[in-house]
């Protein structure tokens, strides 16, 4: 029979196990890995990010040097917009080639369109879509029974490229049918990291805000910007939080049986 020591460091073992980002990265209680798409629509890989409530959902096809992704988030308001970029030149708002979901129409009431911008700094969008570094094709968006808003494109990107910087962003307001600027809240400053295009290793996330002296000015009218996720296997949700409670809870067990 094992004693009362072994007994209480087999407990703490198992306690330590759960805690471990091993554990916590399995990627079954991920927000991306529950999201439903419309028939025949799926991706290889998927992360829930670490601002705005959004997800990512990509297929990187790497003979081909297409990256097909949905991005998911919520507008902070009805008739809002809803963004997902990539940034070949920094990992900012500045330089990122961005898609830009929303409703069209004179009220803005209309169906989901997708523009596509090339931000060239602080200022805010153009009234139509300008081209941008990649060819994007199959731009569409729609929104899901909950409320959330799905952006769809595929994107021809250099040949041997395994990440890139990626960055989104939501915002409230649609006048004339161009997104205004979105909130400058400390999870607006944090959305944008490095994404991994086969899905395996980390994600990185992007350096803070000002960290580099590339944060946003408060003068500046749009930001497309963004964090990262972790993207490990399938589902790359997870951010691993340690649980010292139920460590301490297993080291008083261990030490009342010893």
């Amino acid at each position: 029979m094992a004693s009362p020591a072994t007994t209480a460091m087999h407990l703490l073992a198992v306690v330590l196990l759960a805690a471990s980002p091993a554990a916590t990265r399995a990627g079954g209680g991920s927000v991306c890995g529950g999201e439903k798409f419309p028939a025949g629509v799926s991706y290889a890989t998927c992360a829930d990010l670490p601002a705005l409530g959004a997800t990512a959902h990509w297929t990187y096809d790497g003979t081909a040097a297409t990256l097909s992704v949905a991005f998911v988030a919520r507008p902070p308001a009805a008739g809002g917009w809803v963004s997902w970029a990539v940034n070949p030149t920094g990992d900012g708002m500045k330089g990122s080639q961005a898609l830009v979901a929303f409703r069209g129409g004179a009220s803005g009431s209309g169906a989901y369109v997708v523009n596509t911008y090339n931000v060239t700094g602080y200022q805010p969008f153009p009234g139509a879509s300008t081209p941008i570094a990649f060819n994007a094709t199959g731009l569409a968006a729609d929104e899901s029974a909950a409320g959330k808003v799905r952006l769809y494109g595929k994107l021809q990107l250099p040949r041997g490229m395994e990440t890139v910087n990626h960055i989104w962003q939501v915002g409230s307001t649609v006048t004339g049918g161009v997104p205004m600027k979105h909130a400058f809240a400390q999870e607006n400053l944090d959305a944008k990291g490095t994404l991994s295009l086969t899905g395996h290793g980390a994600m990185e996330p992007a350096p803070a805000p000002g960290a580099g002296g590339g944060g946003p000015s408060a003068e500046a009218e749009n930001v497309v910007a963004a964090p990262s996720p972790s993207p490990s296997g399938k589902n790359a949700a997870a951010t691993y939080t340690p649980a010292p409670a139920l460590m301490i809870l297993a080291l008083a067990g261990f030490l009342a049986l010893v």
